[in-house]
């Protein structure tokens, strides 16, 4: 008779136990939820543009795009003086390097970043790299577009098939998230992924 009440008030211990780790388990999930922008409707059904909500983005310093050098390169103002910009996590084809020809779709790429932003006002925000090793400020890019949403640039150019994604640890931020935009543009020919061999 001992022995069935020993094994009946283990198996209620356990019990007990593994229903409270479980309770205090999804609690805790609650809480530490990843902070992911979220992703809405799009402008239109031919570009599919990505708007964001970004409350971090939107309290930064916006600054005035000057100049597009090519699709992933910008110059901003940044008083008293103009910085060079490189947009975290993505590749678009050459434009600009005299020791490389110009790359298929580079011409391409370059007028949509330019078309997108240059002399309009851009979000940045870093990841862990303040700059690169030719001094460029690494960032993400966003264009406000209204009622607190920002247009996020480095996803919309690799999504729309006019980059590539390239990571260089440790700005790996939205990795997982360009990976899938990369393959939506592969998936359906966007861009340099249609006309490029």
């Amino acid at each position: 008779m001992n022995f069935k009440k020993t094994l009946v008030l283990t198996a209620v211990l356990i019990s007990s136990v593994f229903i409270s780790s479980l309770l205090i388990w999804q609690g805790l999930n609650l809480d530490i939820k990843e902070e992911q922008p979220e992703v809405l409707g799009s402008l239109n059904p031919v570009e599919e543009e990505i708007k964001l909500s970004t409350p971090s983005a939107q309290a930064q310093k916006s600054f005035l795009v000057t100049k597009v050098i090519d699709g992933d390169t910008i110059e901003i103002k940044s008083d008293p003086k103009t910085l060079k910009v490189r947009l975290i996590g993505i590749d678009t084809p050459e434009t600009v390097d005299p020791r490389r020809p110009v790359g298929c779709f580079g011409k391409k790429a370059s007028a949509e970043t330019k078309r997108l932003i240059e002399g309009k006002q851009v979000i940045l925000t870093k990841d862990v790299s303040e700059t690169d090793k030719y001094n460029r400020l690494l960032r993400y890019v966003f264009l406000p577009i209204g009622d607190g949403e920002n247009l996020f640039i480095n996803d919309y150019l690799i999504r729309q098939g006019f980059a590539k994604i390239l990571t260089y640890p440790p700005d790996i931020k939205y990795d997982s998230r360009f990976l899938q935009a990369e393959k939506e543009a592969k998936d359906n020919l966007r861009g340099l992924w249609g006309q490029c061999k």
